[in-house]
C-alpha cells in the first residue's frame, strides 16, 4: 500500500508537468503567428517606431490626368505643356515615394494630408496655371476647368484589378468595361485592398497572377472581312533589342525631359530615340529592322523577374530608385505586323504619325484607355488576360499582345493628349466621325519567364511589366508605342500588300510554292518584289514565275513557322513529304507541324486585330468563382472538372490563405485548452485520494 501511495503523487506531478508544457506551447504558437503577422505588413525602423511598408496595402497617389482635358494644341504650345505635364508626374511620383514612407501612428491621416498630398496640390496646381497660361497665349482662350484637376488622393484599393470580375470589351475593342459599382474596382464589391508584394514593395502580389489553365476561354471569332475589306498582311523584321537599347526617356509624352517615363524601355526599329530626339534626327538614324526603310520606332516597358538580380539601373531613376527592380528579360520574339482592315481598304500612314496604346496609368486612371493583352503560348486563341499576369505551364511562355489604333484622322501626326488624332475601329469595324482605315499595328513578344509561386498569399519570383511606381506594376499598365518612319516606297508596298489581300515582308513564308514574291489570292503571277527572292503563287498553290524560286505546290499545314519551308512547302510548317516535326523552326526544317510554341500564322494574327476593332472579347478574364481548364493544357484535371484560380487561392482574406496564415495559432489555441483539460483532471483526481 505505501509503494501504492507514492506512485500516486508522482503520476500527478508528471500530468501537470505536462498540463503546463502544452499551455506553454501553445502561447508561444499563438505569440509567434501574431508576430509573424504583422511582420508581413508592417517594418519596425531603429528608432522602434513601426511604419507601413512601401505599398502596403495597396495605398497609392490617385490624381486626375490634366493630359486627357486639354484642347487641341499647335505645336509649340504643346512643348510646353508636354514639360508641364512631364513635372506633374515627377510630382505624383515623389508624392508617392513620402506616402510608402509614412508611420502608422495614431494622426497618421492629418500627416499623410500635410506632407503628401496638401504640398502635391499646390505644386500640380502652380503647373497647371502655367499649363493654363501657355494655351491662352498661344490660342487667345484660356481653358476652364483645369483647377479641378489639382487635388489627388489616397487610395487604398484603386484601379481595376482588386474586384471580383472584369468588365467587358468595349465598342472600340480594347476590352475597357464599366468601373462597376465598387471602389474603382472591376467586381461590384470593389475588391479587397492588396497587401505589399513585390521584391522593392510595390508589386507585382499574388492576386495578379493568375494560372491560365483554370480560366475559360474567353476569346470571340473574329467578324468576316466584308467585300471591299484589305486582308493581307506586312510584317517586319526588327530584332528583340539584342544590343540593349534601354533608356526611361518617353519622346512621344515627355519630349525633352530625361527620364520622363520613370521606367525603362525596350527598343527596336529607329536607333536614335530619347527624350531630345525628334524628326529630323529618326530621319537620319540607323535601324535594327532588315527593311532599310524602315526607321519606325517601336518601343515598349521591358519585363523583369524579380529575383534579385543587381540590373545595371538598380541605382537610377527609371530603375530601382522608383521599384523598377530585378532582371530584365529580352523578348524570345518580338513580332511586329501590319494588317489590314475587315470593311475597307487602308491608306498609308504619315510620316512621323505618333500612336500610344495602352495607359501605362490605367490602375490609377481607370480602364478607359487600357489595352494590355497577356496570355501563354499553345493559349491565345482561347485565353486574353488584360488585369492579370499569367502562369503558364510547362513548355508555355508568356505572351504579351497589341493591337493599335487603326483608323487616323486624316490631319494630324499627334494630338494634345496623344490620343484623339487615331481612334479604335466600332463593332462593325469602321472608322467612325471622318477618320480613315491605315495599316493596323499588331505586336506579340514572347518570353522566357520563370515560373512565379505562390504560397500564403504571397508571390516569389513574380514578373512584371515596368511602370510608373504609383502604379504598383500591376499587369492591366501594360502598354506600347510607335512612331512611323517608314519612307513612302516601303509604306507604298505596305499599303498594297493589304490591299491585295497579300501576306508579305519580312520571314513571309511562301503561300504555296518557294518563291517569295506576292502573288495574288487566286494565284497566278507573284511579283518578285521581295529582293532577290522569287515570285510567290497565291492560295490556290500555283507558284509565281516572276522571281528565282520554283513553281512547286505544298499542302496545307497547321502549325506556325518563321522561315520558308523548302521545296514548295506552305507558310504552316508542312511539307510535301508531310512529317510531324516539333515546333517553331524545328518543325520547318524537317517538314513537320508545328506545335503550341510556334508563332502565329497570319489568319490568326489578323483575326486577333479585328476581334480588337470589332469589340469583341479577347480579354476578359474570368471570375475566380467559376473557371475550367481549356482543352489542350498541359497537366489538366479530367474534363469537367473546376479549380479555383490561383489569385483565389493567394487573395488576402481567402479561406485558403486564411487557414494557411491562421493553423499555427489554431494549434496553439488546441495545446492550450488541452493542457488545462490536463491540469484540471490531474487536480481532480489528487482532491479525490
Amino acid at each position: 500500500m505505501t509503494g501504492g501511495t507514492r506512485r500516486r503523487p508522482r503520476a500527478a506531478r508528471r500530468s501537470t508537468v505536462a498540463a503546463i508544457a502544452l499551455m506553454v506551447g501553445g502561447a508561444g504558437l499563438i505569440a509567434v503567428n501574431t508576430y509573424a503577422s504583422a511582420s508581413e505588413t508592417n517594418e519596425t525602423d531603429q528608432s522602434g517606431t513601426t511604419r507601413l511598408a512601401a505599398g502596403a496595402a495597396g495605398s497609392t497617389v490617385d490624381c486626375p490626368e490634366v493630359a486627357d482635358s486639354l484642347p487641341e494644341l499647335s505645336e509649340k504650345a504643346l512643348a510646353g505643356v508636354s514639360d508641364e505635364l512631364a513635372a506633374m508626374d515627377t510630382q505624383v511620383t515623389d508624392a508617392y515615394q513620402r506616402l510608402t514612407r509614412m508611420g502608422t501612428a495614431p494622426g497618421a491621416g492629418e500627416k499623410v494630408k500635410g506632407e503628401v498630398l496638401d504640398p502635391l496640390e499646390k505644386s500640380r496646381a502652380e503647373s497647371i496655371g502655367r499649363i493654363t497660361d501657355s494655351i491662352g497665349k498661344s490660342t487667345g482662350e484660356r481653358p476652364s476647368g483645369l483647377d479641378d484637376l489639382a487635388a489627388c488622393e489616397v487610395r487604398t484599393a484603386p484601379g481595376g484589378t482588386t474586384g471580383n470580375g472584369s468588365g467587358d470589351a468595349g465598342a472600340d475593342g480594347k476590352g475597357s468595361g464599366d468601373k462597376g459599382s465598387g471602389d474603382q474596382g472591376t467586381g461590384g464589391d470593389g475588391g479587397t485592398p492588396p497587401a505589399a508584394g513585390g521584391e522593392n514593395g510595390n508589386g507585382p502580389e499574388a492576386t495578379d497572377f493568375v494560372d491560365i489553365r483554370t480560366v475559360r476561354p474567353n476569346v470571340n471569332r473574329a467578324p468576316e472581312a466584308r467585300s471591299g475589306a484589305s486582308r493581307g498582311s506586312f510584317s517586319v523584321d526588327c530584332g528583340v533589342n539584342e544590343n540593349k537599347n534601354y533608356n526611361t526617356d518617353n519622346v512621344i509624352v515627355a519630349p525633352g525631359v530625361t527620364n520622363g517615363a520613370h521606367h525603362t524601355h525596350d527598343y527596336v526599329g529607329n536607333q536614335d530615340v530619347n527624350a531630345f530626339s525628334n524628326n529630323d534626327t529618326f530621319a537620319a538614324a540607323g535601324t535594327s529592322c532588315d527593311a532599310k526603310g524602315d526607321k519606325s520606332s517601336y518601343y515598349w516597358p521591358v519585363m523583369r523577374v524579380q529575383d534579385g538580380t543587381q540590373e545595371f539601373d538598380q541605382n537610377n531613376d527609371g530603375g530601382g530608385k522608383e521599384g523598377n527592380v530585378g532582371k530584365i528579360l529580352t523578348a524570345k520574339q518580338a513580332e511586329i505586323k501590319y494588317v489590314g482592315s475587315p470593311t475597307s481598304k487602308v491608306v498609308g500612314m504619315p510620316k512621323f504619325l505618333r500612336i500610344i496604346t495602352g495607359d501605362a496609368k490605367a490602375f490609377t486612371n481607370g480602364t478607359a484607355n487600357a489595352n494590355a493583352h497577356f496570355s501563354c503560348t499553345g493559349f491565345e486563341d482561347k485565353v486574353q488576360l488584360t488585369d492579370k499576369y499569367p502562369i503558364c505551364p510547362k513548355g508555355s511562355d508568356v505572351v504579351r499582345s497589341f493591337a493599335f489604333q487603326s483608323c487616323w484622322d486624316g490631319q494630324n501626326t499627334d494630338s494634345a493628349n496623344h490620343r484623339s488624332h487615331v481612334a479604335f475601329a466600332d463593332a462593325n469595324g469602321n472608322c467612325a466621325g471622318g477618320f480613315k482605315a491605315i495599316p493596323q499595328l499588331t505586336m506579340r513578344l514572347v518570353y522566357s519567364v520563370p515560373t512565379p509561386v505562390i504560397a500564403n498569399g504571397q508571390v516569389k519570383n513574380a514578373y512584371a511589366v515596368d511602370g510608373f511606381p504609383e502604379q504598383l506594376h500591376k499587369p492591366i499598365n501594360d502598354h506600347d508605342d510607335f512612331i512611323s518612319v517608314m519612307d513612302q516606297n516601303l509604306m507604298n508596298q505596305v499599303v498594297d500588300c493589304l490591299n491585295k489581300g497579300r501576306n508579305c515582308g519580312a520571314g513571309t513564308p511562301p503561300e504555296n510554292g518557294n518563291g517569295a514574291g506576292k502573288g495574288d489570292d487566286d494565284g497566278g503571277k507573284g511579283n518578285g518584289e521581295s529582293d532577290d527572292k522569287g515570285g510567290q503563287g497565291g492560295n490556290d498553290g500555283k507558284g509565281g514565275n516572276d522571281g528565282k524560286g520554283d513553281n512547286g505546290k505544298g499542302d496545307t499545314g497547321n502549325g506556325g513557322a518563321t522561315e520558308a519551308p523548302a521545296k514548295g512547302g506552305t507558310p504552316n510548317g508542312q511539307d510535301e513529304a508531310k512529317g510531324s516535326g516539333s515546333s517553331g523552326d524545328e518543325a520547318v526544317k524537317s517538314g513537320g507541324t508545328a506545335g503550341a510554341d510556334a508563332p502565329r500564322t497570319e489568319s490568326t494574327v489578323a483575326s486577333e486585330a479585328q476581334r480588337a476593332q470589332s469589340g469583341a472579347n479577347p480579354d476578359t478574364s474570368a471570375s475566380p468563382s467559376a473557371v475550367s481548364r481549356p482543352e489542350g493544357g498541359e497537366d489538366q484535371e479530367p474534363a469537367g472538372s473546376v479549380n479555383p484560380a490561383p489569385q483565389a487561392e493567394g487573395s488576402q482574406g481567402s479561406l485558403a490563405e486564411t487557414g494557411s496564415q491562421l493553423w499555427p495559432a489554431a494549434a496553439g489555441a488546441l495545446m492550450l485548452c488541452a493542457g488545462l483539460v490536463v491540469l484540471l483532471r490531474s487536480r481532480r483526481h489528487t482532491a479525490r485520494r
